[in-house]
Formats: C-alpha cells, structure tokens, sequence
C-alpha cells in the first residue's frame, strides 16, 4: 500500500481538493485526483492509496448518494476524519466572454440546485448540463464543449479561464462535509467531540419497522445528525439508512446503542467514529440524564449485585 497517497474526487481544481489542502498532512501526501467517487475509494480498497477524501454531503442537498452507496456496498472502508467546507461558487468563462454570450453552463449535478436562483435571475435562457465534478466542468468550459462552469474560483487558474462572477450561491452559509476514509483499523480515542456513522438496513417491512431501529437510540440519548434511507438494490421498498450520532463506539450509550441495532437489523455495518469537524468538547450539548457513561456502569452494577443477592 502506498502510505504517502491519498486520493480524492477530481480532476484539480475540485472544492474536495481544496478540502483535501486543508488537512495539516496533506503538505506531506501525494495527492491523485480520481475521475468519480467509487474511483477514489477503489484506490484504498485495491492498496493504491492510503485514504481518500470524498464528498459526504450537502447543507443544501442533503446527503451525496454516490458516496452513501460505495461505503454501505463492496468491501469494507472506515471514516477517520471529515472536513467542513463553506461553499461559493464563481462563474468560471474562457477570457473575452460576456454574460451575454452564455448559452450553455455546466457544473456538478449537486450544485445546480445551490445557483438554480441566479441562473433563473441572470441567465434564464441558458441550458444546464451536469459534469463528473465542477472542476471537470470548467474543463470543458476550456475545451470549448460550453460556455461557462459553476465551480471554485481557484480552478479559474488551473484550467485558463476567467471568474466573470464570484461568491454565487442561493443559500447562505452553505457548507459541504467531505470525509477521509481508509481501510478498516481501530478507531481513533474519544475527544468528547464525536461522531459515529453506520449504515443499517431494515428487516421485515412492518408497521414501526423503522422506529424500531430509531427507538435504539432514542432511549439511550443518543442524538442523530444524520438518517438517510437508501434503495438496498433488492426491489422496491428494500431499503438501508446510512445514519451519523453523536458520540463514538467507545461510549458506552453509543455502544450499547449500537449493539441493539445489531440485535434487530439483518445488517449493519460500522462506518467509524471520528472527531467531528470544527467542534470542541466544550461545544458539545450536555448528556441527557441516565446516558453518561458513569450512569450506565452504575446501573450495570447494581444489576449484578442484584443477581448476586447483593441488594
């Protein structure tokens, strides 16, 4: 395996790359732009690359399905970290080009619905194709294929082109999260500032079925960030949820949490613990009452006292 690769969803000039440059070793790394998301995560899986950064999901959209489905399918990766990126984009064009000359625009399919606002305001007419990425996007903008990209302002340079307009989005504060994923091994220690992801499929379909799976963490005051159902492949109504809590492995409400997860689900499969981006400790809401890990090592003690006749 080569320790000093990492991959990520390319080509250059992508927001995973900048995301990427913005891990302290990523200085150290060397970084292979990969043509689609399963592409990078393949890299690691078949030992061309250490990890990969992809992108996980969308303050605007919601969660990235091609990411969802490649973790929750093939041969097992885990997360190890996750990036937080604000996003903007600029109106990337060949040097000479008017708004006025626009005729088509180009972008990845997530980030038409964050500038389907202003291309309604300022290009109403102008015909939307999507690219692999934003970066390819303006690509091809270069190629001559279209007449303007939506991406990252720092690709204008890489590809020879120009921002004719920056800072577009239609919602405020919009952010990406990107995620490190690399071959299975034991999660890092507890930060008090962490998330656990996993993906869970549904059993029998049934009335509650899908209560069931949330009452595991409801009752163990396990907060979720994240659930988002997925097609399993198997026919319709077959689905798996890839879900993010609050918390890591190690705590034992997570854990226990986990565990009953596994009781009643005919899968489930672990996606790591991992400190949540741009969070400290002191960030975090307190732990209802009865789900500190204290609480629940008393309980287990008075339990076995109770078996032992020790009341």
């Amino acid at each position: 395996m080569s320790a000093t690769r990492y991959t990520y969803l390319g080509p250059e000039g992508t927001f995973t790359e900048a995301a990427l440059r913005t891990l302290p070793e990523a200085a150290t790394r060397e970084l292979v732009p990969m043509v689609s998301v399963p592409a990078a995560l393949d890299a690691v899986r078949h030992g061309d690359a250490a990890a990969a950064l992809v992108p996980i999901e969308n303050s605007v959209e919601g969660g990235v399905t091609a990411t969802l489905d490649e973790l929750a399918s093939g041969e097992p990766l885990m997360i190890y970290r996750e990036v937080v990126l604000p996003i903007a984009f600029a109106l990337l064009v060949r040097p000479g080009t008017a708004l006025s000359d626009i005729k088509t625009v180009t972008g990845h399919p997530v980030a038409q619905p964050q500038v389907r606002n202003w291309l309604r305001a300022h290009l109403p007419n102008a015909l939307w194709e999507s690219a692999a990425s934003n970066a390819d996007g303006a690509r091809l903008v270069q190629e001559g294929r279209f007449d303007a990209a939506f991406a990252g302002e720092f690709a204008a340079a890489t590809y020879g082109l120009e921002a004719l307009v920056t800072e577009i989005h239609d919602a405020e504060n919009a952010e990406t999260r990107f995620v490190l994923v690399g071959r299975p091994a034991r999660p890092s220690a507890p930060t008090g500032a962490d998330k656990t992801s996993v993906v869970v499929w549904l059993g029998e379909d049934h009335p509650g079925a899908l209560l069931e799976l949330l009452q595991e963490f409801a009752v163990r005051g396990v907060n979720l960030m994240l659930i988002q159902s997925r097609p399993t492949g198997a026919g319709i109504g077959n689905y798996c949820f890839a879900v993010d809590a609050e918390g890591h492995i190690a705590d034992r409400r997570v854990g226990e949490a986990l565990m009953g997860l596994k009781r009643i689900s005919p899968k489930v499969r672990f996606l790591g613990s991992y400190p949540r981006a741009g969070v400290a400790p002191g960030d975090v809401r307190p732990l209802r009452a009865g789900t500190s890990d204290v609480e629940f090592m008393d309980a287990a003690d008075w339990l076995a006292r109770s078996q032992d006749g020790r009341i």
